[in-house]
């Protein structure tokens, strides 16, 4: 056992690193931004919401390359890995190209969408472009970040990961705040260091890949393009598409309920859920480690290895979370204060980080099994339940609890962590009613190329 928690540390932890060096660099940048006031949070607030949605839509591209790639590494077909990446790569090229268009035509419209206020929609289109343009680089990264996960290389997105926040960090404080011989931009500043950090990311991921990975896995080979292939790669991407982007859809009509309480509520909720997100790192990374052990041990032909690995993966995330919830709940008040100083902003966001305390470890057990179940290609069953408990719970309670019974913020948090914990329930138990025994990898058709290995 202390073996195999060893192993899941060493993938785990940095994986967590990268989770918290991305968290902290957004912690920070919502700190710089709450100096230019409460609309400005709210503005950020929204926006991450806006591209949480169009990340998630495309991220199943990245999903599908992590936990396939992590079986062809396990089974030693790095030939198969590397076509499915390929493929992945390209859909990801004509996806970035889409992204941008939407942003340049498309930003004003989408704020309008949301119901926030007439200075919101002004002062935040600018800012929603440029963020719409760094994620057209972010969906090609976030592919070459599934591949370096599914061949166990967890150290190199975590070094990528620091230093491209730390760009886009040193250079949000720059352009916002007028130092270093940069102009002061204020928020549309801050919007320029985002751009610039994801192009830096996707810049040495493309270097990593096609150049320092070539020895190992000649990735700088071009495999001839598999039709069946790319439609099983399309198959997956859309279902993990679909199960994310459910989340995300239901998450931006909850902000949109919120944002009908006023920009201080929308402000309070934004502080609220960016120090939840610090719970969301152990959750993530160890959700991506049982993608990554899970995965592997199916390419072996080992189901009872597969298994065991994502309920050690789950233990030791859970324990993370428990140490984490706890932390959470005795500075809730002092936490949220970093934020602001609007006591209406952060009395209100600190009430909702006491409630959601403990309540993540469901939303930890969500992201450990569901990684798991990634790991095995149980992806029908993720995009459905997802489905159904996006549109047939949380949606329609948060808009009972909020527009009908007027419970506001309280009632919209309430709606969430409920949601959360349903969620977390039923994939926990779909993991562990599954037949283990009967689990094999996901397969098209043979690899056409040279040779590669692991």
């Amino acid at each position: 056992m202390l073996e195999t928690w060893k192993q899941i540390l060493s993938l785990g932890l940095p994986s967590l690193f990268a989770f918290a060096t991305q968290t902290l660099t957004w912690t920070i940048v919502l700190i710089m931004i709450g100096d230019l006031g409460y609309l400005a949070i709210a503005i950020m607030g929204v926006v991450n919401i806006i591209m949480y949605n169009v990340f998630a839509l495309f991220s199943g591209i990245g999903h599908t390359v992590n936990y396939l790639v992590a079986q062809n590494y396990g089974a030693g077909d790095m030939d198969k890995g590397l076509q499915r990446t390929q493929i992945a790569l390209l859909t990801a090229f004509a996806v970035a190209i889409l992204v941008a268009a939407a942003g340049w035509a498309g930003s004003e419209a989408v704020l309008r969408l949301t119901g926030g206020s007439a200075d919101l929609v002004a002062d935040g289109t600018k800012f929603l472009q440029l963020r719409f343009y760094a994620m057209a680089f972010g969906t090609l990264s976030f592919v070459f970040h599934g591949f370096f996960r599914g061949v166990g290389n967890t150290r190199v997105s975590m070094i990528v990961s620091v230093v491209s926040n730390a760009a886009m960090l040193a250079l949000c404080y720059a352009w916002t705040y007028g130092h270093w011989g940069l102009p002061a931009l204020g928020l549309i500043g801050a919007g320029y260091a985002f751009l610039v950090g994801e192009a830096l990311q996707f810049a040495i991921c493309a270097f990593v890949f096609w150049g320092l990975m070539h020895g190992q896995f000649g990735t700088r080979r071009i495999l001839r393009l598999s039709w069946r292939e790319a439609g099983l790669m399309a198959r997956e991407s859309g279902k993990l598409g679909l199960m994310e982007f459910s989340m995300s859809v239901s998450m931006y009509i909850f902000t949109m309920f919120v944002a009908r309480l006023g920009d201080r509520a929308l402000a309070a909720n934004e502080v609220a859920l960016n120090v939840m997100s610090i719970g969301f790192m152990p959750a993530f990374a160890f959700g991506t480690t049982a993608t990554i052990l899970v995965g592997q041990a199916v390419g072996r032909g080992d189901g009872r290895a597969a298994r065991r690995a994502g309920t050690d993966t789950a233990i030791l995330g859970t324990l993370f979370l428990l140490l984490l919830g706890t932390a959470e709940l005795i500075w809730a008040e002092p936490i949220a204060r970093i934020y602001t100083d609007d006591p209406t902003v952060y009395e209100l966001a600190a009430y909702l980080i006491s409630i959601s305390a403990y309540l993540q470890i469901f939303d930890g057990l969500f992201n450990f099994y569901a990684g798991g179940l990634r790991g095995i290609g149980d992806t029908s069953f993720l995009m459905k339940v997802s489905l159904l408990l996006n549109f047939a719970y949380f949606v329609p309670v948060t808009w009972l609890f909020v527009q009908v019974l007027g419970w506001g913020s309280i009632g919209a948090w309430v709606a969430l962590y409920t949601f959360v914990t349903l969620l977390g329930l039923a994939v926990t138990i779909r993991y562990y009613r599954n037949d283990w025994s009967a689990v094999r990898m996901r397969e098209a058709q043979p690899a056409k190329g040279g040779q590669g290995g692991r």
